[in-house]
């Protein structure tokens, strides 16, 4: 096995290259990525780097790449894969052989129905020339309009008011983060978003949008009217599954792999936010995550079972947000819990943890200031991963230690 293709070059699949040089992989390694850059971070572009208007935050520098032995190829968008002569296609006509291929084509914005594709006024967020071409609109006492009210579009709203500009959130949904946030928590963040002047419209509806006169306008099911400099779509995102569904690759809600990341050709693996897997934690439940510590998780996995290592997924999903001065993460998946038991941490700070039928528990979810609920959260995805089963009462009292219950 002397040579390894990549293709996608975010987070995973610069992650996965490394971790194969670690693992001490001598054969040749090459990144295709279809931007420009070198691979770089993407939760800073709803957050500091949108706000502080500066370059994308590169995973490592080019001279690492070179040190390493890795190949990059930037600006490259892979056409095709021939999985009998085991080759893939570049758009410029190059084709590279691979023993190895790992898919981590990541994922695209969803667009909503409707909605003017040729016009600058309407934007997802998903690349760092979609971050540059919002924050050039956020002037102050420009009016911005997000549809769409889960983890992107509250932390670019929050982003926004950062900068001076005016907010409108619309929701289709009775409340925001309606997707994994437990009802508690995300009543915390909509109070936060409002206290900002964040004008949050939740059960909206829209009949028409359209640009008219270098300004969106957004028309409600109400009755009501909006308009706006800038309307910024962040309704979710699908999986970049066309090359493999192209070669003929099992597809299930993403690319389908097993619990070693491995798709339905054995010389073939995907990791990321593109592919579905089944999950040991949960009854081996298949689901796909848009998450950078996932990204970075299976990255590293992809690394090794390349190599033939063979481990199966073992990490819980962990997902985190900033706003303002909030912090909310999560541990661990909560569909099925039957019990929410909640853990007061003093200043606003709490967790609810979540446990299923037999008591196990399998998430915990924390909002705070700062890194108030960062700890126990991370003790709470230790307690999850070893399945341990904590009374109702422990987990509800702060004087007894999670560290303890683990130990236990």
């Amino acid at each position: 096995m002397n040579r390894i293709v990549i293709v996608g070059a975010g987070e995973c699949g610069a992650r996965a290259a490394f971790g194969l040089r670690e693992k001490g992989y001598q054969g040749e390694i090459t990144l295709i990525g279809a931007e420009p850059h070198l691979p770089y971070e993407r939760p800073p572009l709803s957050k500091e780097g949108m706000a502080e208007q500066r370059g994308p935050k590169h995973i490592a520098h080019a001279d690492r790449y070179l040190s390493a032995g890795i190949k990059v190829f930037t600006d490259a968008a892979v056409e095709g894969i021939d999985r009998g002569a085991k080759t893939v296609r570049i758009a410029d006509g190059r084709e590279l052989s691979y023993d190895r291929l790992l898919l981590a084509t990541g994922a695209s914005p969803r667009h909503f129905p409707g909605q003017p594709q040729a016009t600058p006024l309407f934007l997802t967020l998903r690349t760092h020339a979609d971050a540059e071409a919002i924050r050039a609109k956020l002037a102050p006492g420009s009016t911005l309009a997000i549809i769409g009210g889960g983890f992107i579009g509250l932390e670019l709203a929050a982003t926004a008011r950062k900068l001076g500009a005016e907010v409108v959130l619309l929701e289709g949904l009775p409340r925001v983060l309606s997707r994994g946030v437990p009802e508690e928590i995300a009543a915390v963040v909509a109070e936060r978003h409002r206290l900002q002047g964040v004008d949050i419209r939740c059960n909206a509806r829209i009949v028409g949008i359209e640009a008219r006169e270098k300004r969106a306008h957004i028309q409600l099911g109400d009755g009501d009217s909006l308009v706006a400099d800038l309307v910024v779509v962040g309704i979710g995102a699908v999986p970049n599954t066309a090359l493999a569904e192209a070669s003929g690759l099992v597809v299930d809600n993403g690319i389908a792999v097993d619990e070693t990341l491995c798709t339905s050709d054995p010389n073939i693996f995907a990791a990321g936010d593109c592919c579905s897997f089944p999950l040991g934690h949960y009854g081996g439940r298949r689901i796909r995550l848009e998450a950078w510590r996932n990204a970075q998780d299976q990255g590293t996995l992809a690394a090794a079972n390349l190599m033939g290592a063979a481990e199966p997924i073992a990490s819980v999903p962990w997902f985190w947000s900033d706003q303002y001065d909030l912090t909310l993460q999560i541990a661990g998946l909560a569909e099925g819990a039957v019990t929410t038991v909640r853990r007061d941490l003093g200043d606003g700070a709490f967790i609810l943890f979540h446990l299923d039928a037999s008591g196990r528990l399998i998430s915990a979810s924390g909002i705070g200031k700062g890194n108030a609920v960062a700890r126990d959260i991370r003790l709470a995805e230790m307690l999850i991963a070893a399945g341990k089963r904590p009374s109702p009462q422990a987990l509800g009292s702060t004087e007894t230690k999670l560290k303890a219950l683990l130990a236990a």
